[in-house]
């Protein structure tokens, strides 16, 4: 029997995806594990861990708890075991209710426990400010006062002057606010004499908000997750993908 060669050919090898992992450090009750997909591009993969469940409210109680070094250093051993390139605590609050110092001791923390390189949302945030050469912005957070009051400190610290704010005074469920109600606060807030708005909390959906509002106020939106992506994607070599996003286009 004679076997004959294929009269087409055979199709060419499908090449290996080689994934770059992120490890994702998020508070006991965040929900949003999706949105931060959404800036991920294909050759990139998350890994996700969370803090031990505690009995709190969404309040200054609950973000000092989650914003303990020793605890989000021993939280983020848990995703170091795939080697990430890089890890990301996934909190605002958490990461300025204790000020420049408590960022810089989270981050240092993550670092000494094995973490290649770490951010926290709220060092994403000055970055992200920094990177856009912003000194005045206005903050929309879902949280109550003495916590919106903290971002304004924080900020303040980093010689980030806030022209204006608003909270939701919420402490529970921030993640099932709806688009049409962030919007509206972030009109509501945004004056002349901010550069830009950021919206805080990374349990507060905002990914298909960001486009449409920078288009309609002429200034750059940021938002809690979208800072800690693109920043956790840059230390680990890639860049954030979000249509229309400025920071993303900068």
């Amino acid at each position: 029997m004679t076997l004959r060669p294929p009269t087409h050919p055979l199709p060419a090898p499908v090449p290996k995806l080689l994934q770059t992992g992120i490890g994702v450090v998020a508070p006991y009750d965040f929900a949003l594990d999706r949105e931060l997909w959404r800036w991920v591009p294909d050759d990139v993969t998350l890994h996700f861990t969370r803090t031990p469940y505690a009995p709190l409210a969404a309040t200054v109680e609950m973000a000092l708890h989650v914003s303990d070094p020793e605890l989000i250093a021993q939280t983020a051993v848990n995703v170091l075991p795939v080697a990430p390139l890089a890890v990301a605590y996934a909190c605002t609050f958490g990461s300025f209710v204790g000020g420049l110092a408590g960022e810089a001791a989270l981050v240092d923390a993550m670092v000494a426990a094995g973490a290649p390189a770490a951010v926290t949302t709220s060092g994403a945030l000055l970055m992200a400010l920094r990177h856009l050469g912003i000194s005045r912005v206005a903050t929309v957070t879902p949280y109550t006062n003495d916590l919106t009051e903290g971002l304004t400190t924080f900020l303040a610290e980093a010689d980030i002057e806030v022209v204006g704010t608003a909270g939701l005074g919420l402490i529970a469920q921030i993640w099932a606010v709806p688009y049409e109600t962030t919007v509206e606060l972030v009109r509501s807030v945004d004056n002349s004499a901010a550069e830009a708005v950021f919206i805080s909390c990374t349990n507060l959906p905002t990914y298909d908000i960001i486009a449409g509002l920078e288009a309609t106020l002429g200034k750059p939106v940021l938002t809690a997750n979208q800072v800690t992506m693109w920043s956790a994607l840059d230390l680990a070599g890639h860049q954030a993908q979000g249509p229309g996003q400025r920071l993303l286009l900068t």
